[in-house]
C-alpha cells in the first residue's frame, strides 16, 4: 500500500485530502500538532509534531512515498508569520523528505503568484517553491484559483444589503469546493504532472459572484462600485494602520481582487449550492442558540 504523508491535516483544505487519499486506497498519515483535536479526521496515523521545528519531525517520513503540504497560515498567530510558515515549516518538511527519500512532494501553492509578489505571504510561498523546484525530489505544485470558502465575503455583503466591489466587477474566478481540489489534487500527483492551475466548474465575474449571493440570501441586488484607487490606497495604508494579522490577509484579499483569478476547470460542486448549505448551516447554528423559556413554578 502506498503511503502519503499529509501537512496541514487539519486545515481546510488538508481533511479533504486526507479523506481522498484514504478513499483511494492510500495509507494517510497526518502531521497534526494536537491529536486529541485533530480528532475526527480520514487518517491511518497521526504523527503529532511542530514543522516549524526541524528536530520535531526528524524520522516522521521513513517508509513514505509521497508528501503533501498545505500547510501556511492565514492569520499570523502564536508569534509566527508566513516566513516562518509558509516558507521556513515547509522547508523543514521538504528536507525530511528528501533524507528520507521520499519519491514525490507536492504543494498547495496560489494562482498568479508572480503578479502578487509584493503580498507577504504570497513571497514566502513562491520563496519556497524555488526551494522545491531545485530540489532532488519530484514535485508537483497546485495553485488554486481560490476557495469556495473564500467566497464567503460576498454573501456577508449581501446579507448586509450591499455589495461593494473595486473597479468596474468584470474580473474572473473560478473557485473551487475543497473536495473537487481534493480531487484534483490527487490525480494530478498520480499522473505525475509537475503544475497545475485548477480551478471550480463556473466561472465569474465578480459582480455575478454579487448577484449570487444576493439571489442566495433573497435580497435586492444592491452594488456599489468602488473606485480602483481606493484598493491601491488601501494596499498601502494597511500594513501601517493594522496588525499584521489582519494586514496579511487583507492584502493578499486586495491584490487578488485586481487578477483574473482563473484556472482549469475542474469539480462538480457548484458555488450556489454551496451558498445555499451556508446559509442552511447559518439558520440551523441560529436556531440551536435561542434561548428556551423556563416554565413558572
Amino acid at each position: 500500500m502506498k503511503r502519503v504523508f499529509i501537512a496541514g491535516a487539519t486545515g481546510y483544505l488538508g481533511r479533504f485530502l486526507c479523506a481522498e487519499f484514504q478513499q483511494r486506497g492510500w495509507y494517510v498519515i497526518a502531521l497534526v500538532r494536537n491529536s486529541v483535536q485533530a480528532r475526527p479526521i480520514a487518517a491511518d496515523q497521526l504523527i503529532e509534531a511542530q514543522a516549524t521545528d526541524a528536530a520535531s519531525i526528524s524520522g516522521v517520513m521513513a517508509g513514505t512515498d509521497l508528501v503533501v503540504s498545505s500547510l501556511g497560515i492565514t492569520r499570523q498567530t502564536d508569534g509566527l508569520d508566513y516566513w516562518d510558515v509558509d516558507f521556513q515549516a515547509n522547508l523543514n518538511l521538504l528536507r525530511e523528505a528528501e533524507r528520507a527519500g521520499v519519491s514525490r512532494f507536492a504543494y498547495v501553492h496560489v494562482l498568479r503568484a508572480a503578479e502578487m509578489a509584493h503580498v507577504p505571504m504570497v513571497a514566502a510561498k513562491s520563496a519556497f517553491v524555488a526551494e522545491l523546484q531545485r530540489a532532488g525530489v519530484a514535485s508537483t505544485i497546485i495553485a488554486p484559483s481560490g476557495y469556495f470558502s473564500d467566497m464567503s465575503d460576498f454573501l456577508s455583503m449581501a446579507r448586509s444589503g450591499r455589495v461593494w466591489l473595486f473597479g468596474d466587477g468584470t474580473k474572473r474566478i473560478n473557485p473551487i469546493h475543497g473536495a473537487d481540489l481534493a480531487a484534483a489534487t490527487v490525480e494530478t500527483i498520480e499522473d505525475g504532472v509537475a503544475w497545475l492551475d485548477v480551478g471550480g466548474p463556473d466561472i465569474f465575474e465578480q459582480k455575478d459572484l454579487a448577484e449570487l449571493a444576493f439571489a442566495s440570501v433573497g435580497k435586492a441586488s444592491r452594488v456599489t462600485f468602488l473606485p480602483d484607487m481606493l484598493r491601491r490606497i488601501a494596499l498601502r495604508l494597511l500594513p501601517l494602520v493594522t496588525p499584521r494579522r489582519v494586514s496579511g490577509p487583507a492584502r493578499f484579499f486586495l491584490s487578488a481582487l485586481a487578477l483574473d483569478m482563473v484556472g482549469d476547470q475542474h469539480g462538480t460542486r457548484h458555488l450556489g449550492d454551496h451558498f445555499e448549505d451556508s446559509l442552511a448551516t447559518t439558520r440551523t447554528a441560529s436556531i440551536h442558540k435561542l434561548p428556551t423559556k423556563r416554565k413558572k413554578s
